[in-house]
């Protein structure tokens, strides 16, 4: 009756960078609620068998937490609201971290960006997180509360065929930098993560013997690299962070 709930969203691919941070918080004794949108995950996946979010929410019962799912339309304005009362339906409370992971990315650059593009983008990466945010704020009713965004490393180094993409992630930044004092008040920390390149999926060979040449550690990031940052910044241990932007990346090199 006292576990806290983790609200995930974009939680779709059992590759995913969603589906490892499902399951380091739970390993850390949170119960899980994921979003997932099937229409966009089997669009950028290059998986040639899809792991559906069936099998995604099994692994997390397995190991022995609460686990629900929902699929949902973040595009939607509808939706911002309905995790929310499902959680407080399933579980009897309101979460007390929320980890704002869904995003669409589609390469464009300033040739080949179009409204449509960027609106899609603007949509999830920009509205979305920010409402869902401003619901969680609203409901809170812990003592002690996490907000983890996900962004990329657009000020690292260009990135100028993601151009819809680093124009609308930098906002989540913004939103971080500018709502972590004023969340302090309540209890609540605000970061985000810039994750690198992860091998989550979109990699195929041709990309990832390119991301090697700018790694120096010599690997890829995998997805858990950026949930076992997500699992400290959610847990007692990180309640003096606030504010911030991580670069969880190996040093890996931007040359674009």
């Amino acid at each position: 009756m006292n576990r806290r709930v983790a609200f995930i969203t974009g939680v779709g691919r059992s590759e995913g960078i969603g589906a490892a941070i499902c399951r380091e918080l739970a390993k850390d004794g949170f119960d899980i609620l994921f979003t997932y949108w099937t229409k966009y995950d089997e669009e950028v996946s290059l998986h040639k068998k899809y792991q559906d979010p069936e099998h995604i929410q099994q692994e997390i019962l397995d190991i022995g937490v609460r686990c629900e799912k929902i699929e949902l339309n973040l595009q939607d304005t509808a939706s911002f609201d309905k995790p929310f009362k499902f959680c407080k339906k399933q579980f009897g409370c309101y979460p007390s971290v929320l980890v704002n992971n869904a995003a669409v990315s589609i390469n464009d650059n300033l040739c080949s960006i179009t409204p449509e593009s960027l609106d899609d983008h603007y949509r999830i990466n920009v509205r979305a997180v920010t409402f869902l945010t401003s619901q969680f704020v609203q409901l809170f009713e812990g003592d002690r509360g996490s907000i983890i965004n996900l962004t990329t490393g657009w000020s690292q180094g260009p990135m100028p065929e993601e151009l819809s993409y680093v124009l609308t992630k930098s906002a989540v930044e913004t939103l971080t930098y500018t709502l972590a004092s004023t969340l302090a008040e309540k209890g609540i920390t605000i970061n985000a993560i810039n994750p690198g390149p992860t091998n989550s999926g979109w990699m195929n060979d041709e990309i990832k013997k390119e991301i090697l040449a700018q790694s120096p550690s010599g690997r890829l990031g995998e997805p858990k690299d950026a949930a076992n940052l997500v699992a400290f910044l959610a847990s007692d241990r990180a309640q003096w962070v606030t504010g911030q932007v991580i670069h969880s990346e190996g040093g890996f090199r931007n040359r674009s």
